[in-house]
Order: structure tokens, then C-alpha cells, then sequence
């Protein structure tokens, strides 16, 4: 028996090392294959800026050598954190606005027949049609930019809200109230957790939303932010600014997008978040 039990541990040391190693070859493939693509966009990148020239599309050399300017200058950086900003905020209002919204109106009928009208009407409707009146409202500090990136979440949210709620089952509402459960009882233990996977989809749609809304608010009536960085790259002619704003917005978008990822699986994977 003892004999034995050397044998075996020695396999179970060498399964564990053979794991490890599997594991590592992935993330190198991984990694291999992210870095070959990049390298085959690069090159797609600067064969189209060679073809059409200069004064159509920048190319890679051009865009990073007006990074390093826009930075050393101060304007990027600026523009990324008074965007950013903006982004959260709004956002940040359009999620804690619409979730609740959609819960009651996938709760309760007359809540979701009074309000559906309207969800329906302005939802279809583009922010960048608000961008006037916005600015007459608001003025052009950053009270309208905020109301225009809420304006954009907030319908998302709700809309992927109200799926979650109505979606679930009877079987659980049911259970909860032979149970004993009051009303505020179902909606703590029962709607809000089962809505929960709903409200963090729609918060991710939402968050793709207010980059698309960010430089229509920003072009309008704003010194800072990608947006105007964007718009005075026209103004100037410089269309290698115009590249960086559009890199940077996707940089950001991918950064933002993967931090409210990996954090909804780590607090809220017991509600059914992947």
C-alpha cells in the first residue's frame, strides 16, 4: 500500500503540472493570436493610407506621432478625462433611473401601461436631436451633456429591464408568496435578484450608447472632451487629430465595457452574471 501511494503522488504532481502547462500554452496562443491580428490590421491600416494618401486617411505613423503631440500638450489627456466624466455621470444616472422604472413597469401592469407610451415614443427618437435643445435648456456647461447621455441610458436600461422582470417564472413568485413573502418581500428576494442579469445587459448597451451620444454633445458647445477635440481637428485640417479621438474613444469604450465586466462577475455572479 505504501508502495503505492509513492506511485500515485508523483501522477497527481505531474496531472497538475500537465494542467498548469495547458493552461499556459492557451493564454500564449492567446496572445500570439491578438498580436497577429493586430499586426495584420496595422498593416491593412498603412497599405489604405499609402493608397488614398495623406489628406484622406492618416497613417499609423501619423496617428501616433499626433498622440505624442496632442499629449505633450496637455489637450488629449484633458479631453479623455472631461469625457470620461461625462460618460460615467450620465450613464451612471441612466442605470440607477432606469432599473428601478423597469422593475415596476414589468411588475405592475397599470405602472407599465402608463409609462410604455412614453418609453416607446422617446426611446426611438436620437439624442442628437436634443443637442439644441439641450443647450437651451441647460446651457453649455456640463449639466447638458450629462442630460444627453442620460437621456441615452436611461430608456436601455429600462427596456432590458422591464425583459428580466416579466421573464420570470411564476413558479418562483408563487412559491414566495405560499411562503409568506409580502410585496416588498418578492420584489427584495425574488424580482430584483432574477432582474439583476437584465439591468447589467442593458447597463452594457447603455455604456456603448453614450459614446455614440458623447461627441454630438461635445461638438455642439464644449471646450473640452473628444468630441471638440474631434471637431477642431476639422477646423484645423488636421485628420490625424480626427484618428486619434475616434482610437482613444475605442480604447476607452474596450476599457470601460471590460472593467463593468470583470465587476459584475465578481459581485453579482450569484445572481446569474457571466
Amino acid at each position: 500500500m505504501t508502495a503505492i501511494a509513492e506511485i500515485r503522488a508523483p501522477r497527481g504532481a505531474v496531472s497538475a503540472r500537465g494542467a498548469g502547462m495547458r493552461i499556459g500554452n492557451q493564454v500564449l496562443r492567446t496572445g500570439a493570436l491578438w498580436i497577429a491580428s493586430a499586426l495584420i490590421g496595422l498593416a491593412v491600416w498603412s497599405f489604405l493610407a499609402w493608397w488614398y494618401g495623406p489628406t484622406t486617411i492618416a497613417s499609423p505613423v501619423e496617428v501616433w506621432r499626433a498622440a505624442g503631440e496632442l499629449s505633450e500638450s496637455g489637450v488629449l489627456w484633458t479631453s479623455v478625462v472631461a469625457s470620461g466624466q461625462r460618460i460615467l455621470l450620465g450613464w451612471s444616472l441612466g442605470v440607477l433611473v432606469g432599473a428601478p422604472i423597469g422593475i415596476l413597469m414589468g411588475r405592475f401592469n397599470m405602472v407599465r401601461q402608463l409609462l410604455d407610451p412614453y418609453i416607446e415614443f422617446f426611446r426611438f427618437i436620437p439624442p442628437i436631436a436634443f443637442v439644441t435643445l439641450a443647450v437651451v435648456w441647460f446651457g453649455i456647461g456640463e449639466t447638458s451633456k450629462v442630460v444627453l447621455i442620460f437621456y441615452t441610458s436611461v430608456f436601455i436600461v429600462t427596456v432590458s429591464t422591464i425583459a428580466a422582470t416579466v421573464s420570470i417564472s411564476e413558479n418562483k413568485l408563487q412559491a414566495a408568496t405560499n411562503l409568506g413573502a409580502g410585496r416588498l418581500q418578492i420584489m427584495q428576494t425574488v424580482v430584483l435578484p432574477s432582474a439583476v442579469p437584465g439591468i447589467v445587459t442593458g447597463a452594457r448597451l447603455a455604456m456603448g450608447n453614450s459614446f455614440l451620444t458623447i461627441v454630438s454633445a461635445e461638438i455642439v458647445a464644449s471646450e473640452h472632451g473628444l468630441g471638440s477635440m474631434i471637431w477642431q481637428a476639422r477646423n484645423y485640417g488636421r485628420i490625424d487629430w480626427t484618428f486619434v479621438g475616434i482610437i482613444v474613444l475605442g480604447i476607452m469604450g474596450f476599457f470601460f465595457d471590460r472593467v463593468l465586466r470583470i465587476l459584475s462577475t465578481k459581485f453579482l455572479a450569484r445572481y446569474g452574471v457571466k
